[in-house]
């Protein structure tokens, strides 16, 4: 038998593959097949050379793509042969800086492993709060450039013991090459403080804290992305003091149990929905509540049909329930449901960004929170939790895209110049795109305060210089006194490159095709609360024709006046007389709303047209709708009318549309028929379940004469409206009973958190 020649070879791989465990994966890998060579990191992935016998060569290509580590993805693989070296052994060499190409992976939940070390008496991790490997913990979050290298994150300050060291640098070892590797010895330690940053003399935090919450009190809780504010959730007169302190009237809080089974007696998760909340990710998630969730949860989700929960994810979050549960060891206490269940909501009070910082803990959380546990590992990026929901199908859909997800890459269709988007001024993302790749930032907020401005431009700065991009153009929303807006023109002048405005519902539908990788005409349906329309209106109902460098208006609804106008959207009741004026009822609007004190006022605004614009919004709509079914006189949170309408549609069930509720104006879709039809409705219940049954026939019929019209069969849908899942679900089926694709937002959220992704790809497929 004669052996084949020694050869060598060097693989190129790019992709997620910086953090993951990828390099001691090709270690293990080189080292089983006999192959001799070296592995390192740089800028734009991972280098490999190996030399040896070429079957083996061929082999271990093969199985970097088919074994690759849990947390992995390979975008990119690409072998050239090189001349052998006669190199004696495998080695992974000390890493390459260069132009960035690749990714820092996303933070991720504690895996099972690090798990039973955790709860594992004899072990020397046993009950660390910081405990992680290759396979789990913060990346991310703890960053601040590439390559992935521990002295380019925040785990730089701790010096690793001899026994940790051991671990990172032995190859067979799950910690090798893990950055944020340490133990009790020399990693970060946890601090308990009192609201004025004074610590408190405490042998066991965790215990202190959980003693705490028991008793009622409110703990500011540092995480991987920012703090929480912690309470028990089943204390009612907690959750109502953390409300009265963090001024958030009535928007439901999200709440953390040790597990699914401790959920189901709160909840109806599908198999889907328990998928998604055991994921590494480990979102939130909107789950179906039970009938006697609200009084199990006093306070929490008030009137909602929708449970935001969530489970542990870091170590500290396990340590806490593992301590409520009175410390068992071994992790089968992991799988039995508990009673504990906390309130988890993100640590940022009047609406600004989530505190990161215990400098900054103390001074915005010291008069909401009663304790504050931190600790010394710094958080580079702030990142709040993700918030995504299921269909009726398992697919997910994202509510607020953050930690777990960013900085994942979404592919799009070609490559393109690099260019960054500022989103709008609500729900603000930011969007880096580099090649055939579109990044979107971490959830950063509503730019309707100067903290939130301040992070627009910190997440702008980190994701630029981490991707080390340098825009070769820079987009924005079309409305030119958004905070988004005008940092953008800062951008384009500082790097001289062309400024890209572009139409809010154009963007929202640019958004589902650039993650779809569309690039042929689309139709267009954007339903949102409002967006500057090219006209200069407000548009929110628009039905378009789409292409990657375009648009085109083809339809809207009817406009509906905003009496008062911004105070119109916070106030469905004034949405539902403007329904009533426009039916020709104006009488109605003293009868109904007589003891509202700008009746008389808002009569007269609507008999006159004054201070009342027109328009299109599909979420005033919405607003009406509730307005008209004495639903809600006012919202105490954006979106509360139209989710307390789909929740009580939801209770009562499918009804059968009325299709004599709506006519079509041309191209023009007018509901107005279905808004008298529910001024004379007794059965709140059963008008919300005909509003939407009614809608999604009239927006099927609309799409589908334009599809006839205009030869063009998908139709890309996008805009917050399409969070619904009633909505969403039914014109679904319903397009498709006439053989038209609907395309939904999966990657970003459809409403204002994907603008940015629309913008770049707007910009990017610029003429």
């Amino acid at each position: 038998m004669t052996l084949a020649a020694p050869a060598r070879s060097r693989i190129e791989v790019q992709g997620l593959v910086q953090g993951v465990g990828f390099r001691p994966f090709v270690y293990r890998l080189a080292s089983e097949l006999s192959l001799a060579g070296f592995v390192n990191n740089h800028g734009a992935g991972v280098t490999i050379e190996v030399e040896g016998d070429p079957v083996n060569i061929a082999m271990l290509a093969r199985r970097l793509r088919e074994d690759a580590p849990p947390l992995a993805r390979i975008d990119r693989l690409a072998v050239e042969a090189c001349e052998a070296r006669n190199d004696t052994g495998f080695a992974i060499a000390e890493s390459r800086r260069g132009p960035a190409r690749t990714a820092i992976g996303p933070d991720s939940a504690v895996c099972d492993e690090c798990l039973s070390e955790l709860f594992d008496p004899a072990d020397r991790r046993y009950r660390y709060a910081f405990i992680n490997c290759t396979n789990c913990g913060p990346r991310y979050t703890i960053a601040r450039a590439l390559p992935y290298d521990r002295a380019s994150t925040s785990m730089d300050a701790f010096v690793q013991c001899p026994a940790c060291l051991a671990e990172y640098r032995a190859p067979a070892h799950r910690r090798f090459h893990a950055e944020p590797n340490a133990c009790p010895r020399c990693g970060p330690q946890l601090v308990l403080l009192d609201p004025a940053g004074v610590p408190l003399d405490t042998d066991d935090p965790i215990a202190a804290v959980v003693k705490a919450l028991r008793e009622g009190r409110i703990v500011a809780v540092k995480g991987l992305g920012g703090f929480h504010l912690a309470c028990d959730a089943r204390n009612g007169d907690a959750v109502a003091r953390l409300r009265a302190r963090k001024s958030r009237e009535e928007k439901p809080f999200a709440v953390m149990a040790a597990n699914v089974a401790s959920l189901l007696a709160l909840a109806r998760p599908t198999e889907a929905d328990a998928a998604l909340l055991r994921s590494a990710e480990r979102p939130i998630v909107l789950l179906r509540k039970r009938e006697d969730t609200d009084a199990a949860l006093p306070g929490t989700s008030p009137g909602l049909a929708w449970l935001g929960a969530m489970l542990p994810y870091t170590p500290l979050q396990y340590l806490l329930f593992h301590e409520a549960c009175g410390r068992p060891p071994g992790t089968a206490w992991l799988a039995r449901p508990q009673d504990f269940v906390l309130v988890m909501t993100s640590a940022n009070p009047g609406g600004e960004p989530i505190v990161v910082a215990n400098d900054e803990a103390i001074r915005r959380l010291g008069g909401i929170a009663d304790l504050l546990l931190v600790h010394d590992r710094a958080i580079v990026t702030r990142c709040d939790d993700s918030v995504l929901r299921t269909s009726t199908q398992g697919r997910s859909q994202f509510v607020r895209r953050a930690r777990g997800y960013t900085p994942r890459a979404i592919k799009l269709a070609r490559p393109g110049p690099s260019v960054v988007a500022l989103g709008g001024a609500y729900k603000n993302t930011v969007c880096v795109t580099r090649g055939d790749e579109a990044f979107v930032s971490q959830h950063v907020g509503d730019l309707d305060n100067a903290a939130t401005c301040a992070a627009l431009v910190e997440a702008v700065d980190h994701l630029t210089a981490i991707l080390e991009v340098e825009p070769e153009g820079v987009a924005h929303d079309l409305h030119p006194d958004f905070f988004s807006s005008r940092h953008a023109a800062s951008l384009a002048r500082r790097f001289d490159v062309p400024l890209v405005a572009v139409q809010h519902h154009h963007a929202h539908v640019a958004a589902v095709m650039a993650e779809h990788r569309v690039t042929e005409p689309v139709l267009g349906l954007a339903l949102d609360g409002v967006g500057l329309g090219s006209d200069g209106q407000a548009w929110g109902g628009e039905l378009l024709r789409v292409d990657p460098a375009g648009f085109r208006r083809l339809g809207h609804l009817t406009p509906l006046r905003l009496p008062g106008g911004d105070a119109a959207a916070r106030e469905p009741w004034r949405m539902a007389a403007s329904a009533l004026a426009h039916c020709g009822r104006p009488a109605e609007i003293a009868t109904r709303f007589g003891d509202e004190p700008a009746a008389a006022t808002v009569a007269a605004m609507l008999e006159r047209s004054l201070r009342s614009p027109p328009t299109s919004s599909m979420g005033r709509y919405f607003d009406a709708a509730a307005g008209l079914l004495g639903l809600r006189r006012r919202m105490a949170f954006e979106g509360q009318a139209a989710m307390l309408l789909e929740g009580l549609a939801e209770r009562h069930g499918a009804v059968e549309p009325d299709l004599r509720s709506f006519v079509f104006a041309g191209a023009d879709l007018d509901l107005m028929p279905l808004l008298a039809r529910l001024a004379d409705e007794c059965d709140a219940g059963f008008g919300a379940a005909l509003f939407h049954a009614t809608l999604v026939a009239a927006l099927a019929e609309w799409v589908a004469r334009a599809a006839r019209a205009h030869g063009i069969a998908t139709v890309a849908c996008g805009g917050g409206c399409f969070l619904n899942a009633i909505l969403s679900r039914g014109l679904e089926a319903s397009l498709a009973a006439r053989g038209i694709a609907m395309l939904e937002a999966m990657d970003v959220p459809p409403n204002d958190g994907g603008l940015s992704l629309g913008q770049a790809f707007v910009a990017v497929n610029r003429p």
